[in-house]
């Protein structure tokens, strides 16, 4: 699994104006950050579009973004789980859509220390947050839906609910930092990550061949030490193309830039710097013309695909080059060094 630092593509450099312009330039005048023009947006990706706009100190427009999602905030807290030009396109309520503005909202303070919009949100973060903790099944994973008709879909995905467990941990700092106690978080909390470690057979939808279900447990933080460097050993060869990047689908010939950037994350998270440069570097080449990043490309006779210029793909670019290079108070969000036990961040103390 390790790679030589001689792996790393020399001479390469990012375009931050490029990657966030993009992102900035999709966005609609009410706030809205579909995944590319003319396509769906998802209160998830919106989320991490936001993201990649403070990474790029385009403060304005994400908080257009953050505040289109307290408007379109449903009364259980949820948000449908699309939208095509603010209008309800696909009526699940997923609990990882509804769950991660918490993580956005926490990123958005370390960079800004704008307490009063950390108040501001508070409330949609927080009930946010409630809906997807009412879907916990008593054995601590969550539940991944609700269906239009009302119905929860008791199925308990790996990826989602080790989503909602980093949402939780910002929820859990947010609430601190605003000196409002949850204790009911805090107990949901604890189960939850005792489900991804020790009940893995609760997650009965298995989504093995993606690999966010591999690297997500780490990315989150469910994972740390022995346990996560196991895990990241087990499945590397599956996942991970030498000089080129991570498969979205093990058993599909595509690399994407989302998916190398959050191994990126990930590794750096568990203390991998020079692992993770080396794999970053890997992709920052894979630019248009206009210096915003492909989605992904067919491996190994690199055809690019889908050439839509993707908003939440650029996001995760940039979130990775600040996890690396420090461009920003919030870089240091996913390490886990970053988090006590109890799940505050301890960039806030």
């Amino acid at each position: 699994m390790e790679l030589s630092s001689s792996k790393a593509k020399p001479g390469l450099s990012l375009d931050i104006e490029a990657a966030a312009g993009l992102i900035a330039n999709s966005q609609k005048p009410d706030g809205e950050i579909p995944w590319a023009e003319g396509d769906k947006t998802d209160p998830w990706d919106l989320v991490e579009a936001a993201m990649g706009l403070n990474v790029g100190g385009r403060r304005s427009e994400s908080e257009r973004a953050f505040e289109w999602m307290a408007r379109n905030q449903l009364e259980d807290g949820s948000w449908y789980a699309s939208y095509r030009d603010g209008r309800p396109e696909d009526r699940t309520r997923d609990t990882n859509m509804s769950s991660y503005l918490a993580v956005g909202v926490l990123h958005h303070h370390l960079i800004t220390g704008d307490r009063a919009f950390l108040e501001a949100m508070w409330p949609a973060v927080r009930a946010g947050l409630d809906f997807a903790l009412g879907l916990q099944a008593p054995s601590g994973e969550i539940y991944w839906a609700m269906s239009p008709e009302g119905r929860v879909d008791p199925v308990g995905l790996l990826t989602g609910s080790s989503s909602v467990f980093m949402s939780l941990k910002c929820g859990l700092t947010i609430a601190r930092l605003l000196g409002r106690d949850r204790p009911d978080w805090r107990e949901a909390f604890s189960a939850l990550g005792e489900a991804i470690r020790f009940k893995r057979h609760r997650f009965n939808m298995t989504k093995s061949r993606y690999s966010m279900d591999w690297f997500y447990p780490i990315l989150s933080g469910a994972l740390t030490g022995t346990d996560a460097q196991r895990r990241l050993d087990k499945y590397w060869d599956r996942f991970v193309v030498e000089d080129r990047g991570v498969l979205c689908v093990s058993d599909q010939p595509w690399v994407t830039m989302a998916e190398t950037s959050e191994l990126t994350l990930a590794l750096q998270a568990m203390g991998k710097q020079d692992l993770a440069r080396i794999m970053f570097s890997w992709i920052l080449d894979c630019t248009f013309d206009d210096g915003s990043y492909w989605c992904g490309f067919t491996h190994p006779n690199m055809v690019i695909w889908p050439e839509d210029k993707i908003t939440w793909t650029n996001a995760v670019v940039l979130m990775a080059a600040d996890a690396l290079y420090n461009l920003t108070p919030a870089g240091q969000l996913f390490n886990h060094d970053s988090w006590d036990d109890s799940g505050h961040a301890l960039l806030v103390e």
